[in-house]
């Protein structure tokens, strides 16, 4: 009889460490399945940060070309850098540009701005074209080293 406790013990014991193997192997699945989600995701994360890039590399450009008036391509650029929640790491770098949204970064656009008196609107007109005249020089200057950029490792 002991000798058929041992058996039993034996076939447990291989039947647990059986069981212990394939949970080891779906956890080593698992492990893997995330990983390869979560490379998946910084890689589309990479693709869209810089896909941003691209927009304000080509915002740059044209403002510098004269395609894009200098306002809205500051507003363009502030913007796309809140996207990715930049602002406060790149704003001491391009200090025109950043000067300037903060300006004009509430004034309303479209349709908003159609409702407003006409007084209102001459009004932040003025301090828009203000703000230009007295920054465009260096806001182009900005946009020179916008063309081109890319994110360092100390932004």
């Amino acid at each position: 009889m002991s000798s058929t406790l041992v058996i039993i013990a034996v076939v447990i014991v291989l039947a647990l460490t059986a069981y212990a193997a394939s949970l080891l192997c779906k956890l080593k699945k698992q492990n893997e399945a995330r990983a390869a989600a979560e490379a998946e995701r910084k890689a589309a994360t990479d693709a869209r940060r810089e896909s941003i890039f691209e927009d304000i590399r080509y915002i740059a450009h044209a403002m510098l070309e004269d395609r894009c008036e200098v306002s809205e391509g500051v507003v363009r650029i502030a913007r796309l850098f809140e996207v990715l929640s930049l602002s406060e790491r790149v704003s001491s770098d391009y200090p025109a540009l950043f000067q300037h949204f903060e300006l004009i970064r509430n004034h309303p656009i479209m349709e908003e701005r159609k409702a407003l008196p006409k007084q209102e609107r001459m009004k932040l007109d003025f301090e828009r074209m203000k703000s230009e005249a007295e920054l465009t020089e260096a806001i182009l200057d900005d946009a020179k080293r916008l063309k081109d950029f890319k994110l360092s490792a100390c932004h």
